[in-house]
């Protein structure tokens, strides 16, 4: 597996790869890589020819506060894991690079709508900073597809919109949420839960879950995001927000709407954990 740190250098495999025909997936990552992330290397390796990972811990999306100085950054252990599962080229370039005049006076991406609304509104700018990072890499690797896990579902929506709006010619391909045994969703950040935040953990996926279920049965989709909002407070999380909507692109469900998606955020302890479960079909009651 190749690694490199520039765009020259990046520039430079990528063009020989396309001199030869070859198609190109890209996988961004911010690093600390889990058995989600190497799940979304084997979809590329599906997809395309040649794997591009970026390892990129992006400052634009992290908001004052939040913990851009405490992610973890453990590049040698990405790589090896990254090889092992065949990639063939890490990215890893300095913040100096992605944003060569500074991060606040960037040129910034931004999908209005869909990022201000769920953890958008709890996270101001965040997206921005998402759809700025991707349009770049997007113009980087100019890869034919770009593979994202499902877990961040509003992410995806972005990201979608984004590449529809800029018509940038990539495919995205979204991946199944990977799960623990215990359906916690993996996720970097669970490395921030005591042991028995660990234990309660699994209870974000199961109020979900019994949510996607009474959806199924035609319940009301404010009175199903309520009673699981309540029953998390119950078990120790505090909520951002528990929230039903059309998973085609996020707005509020309508009558007769057959494709929905239930979204959580929810804090334990010093971890913001994101989930959701889509809901295939929604049967109208009698």
């Amino acid at each position: 597996m190749l690694t490199v740190h520039t765009i020259d250098e990046l520039r430079h495999w990528v063009g020989r790869w396309r001199r030869d025909e070859l198609r190109v997936a890209l996988v961004p990552t911010m690093g600390a890589l889990h058995e989600g992330h190497l799940r979304l290397i084997e979809a590329g390796l599906q997809e395309a020819d040649r794997v591009v990972v970026s390892v990129f811990v992006n400052p634009a999306q992290f908001g004052e506060g939040e913990d851009f100085d405490a992610y973890p950054r453990v590049l040698e252990d990405d790589a090896a894991k990254l090889s092992a599962r065949g990639a063939h080229l890490l990215f890893a370039p300095p913040v100096d690079a992605v944003y060569p005049g500074g991060v606040e006076q960037a040129t910034y991406v931004e999908v209005p709508e869909l990022s201000n609304m769920l953890c958008g509104a709890h996270r101001p700018g965040h997206f921005r900073g998402v759809a700025t990072v991707v349009a770049k890499l997007f113009n980087m690797v100019q890869p034919d597809v770009a593979v994202f896990g499902e877990k961040d579902f509003q992410q995806l929506a972005v990201i979608r919109r984004l590449t529809a709006d800029l018509n940038f010619p990539v495919e995205i391909v979204g991946y199944p949420t990977v799960r623990e045994p215990d359906g916690v969703a993996m996720s970097s950040r669970n490395a921030y839960l005591t042991d028995e935040e660990r234990a309660r953990a699994p209870t974000l996926y199961q109020v979900l879950s019994d949510a996607a279920g009474e959806l199924a049965e035609g319940a009301d989709p404010d009175g199903v995001a309520a009673e699981a909002h309540a029953r998390l407070e119950q078990a120790g999380f505090r909520p951002d927000y528990v929230s039903v909507r059309r998973a085609e692109d996020l707005a509020p469900p309508q009558a007769g709407d057959t494709a929905l998606v239930v979204l959580a955020a929810a804090w334990l302890g010093r971890a913001r954990l994101i989930d959701n479960v889509t809901v295939a079909r929604v049967k109208p009651k009698p």
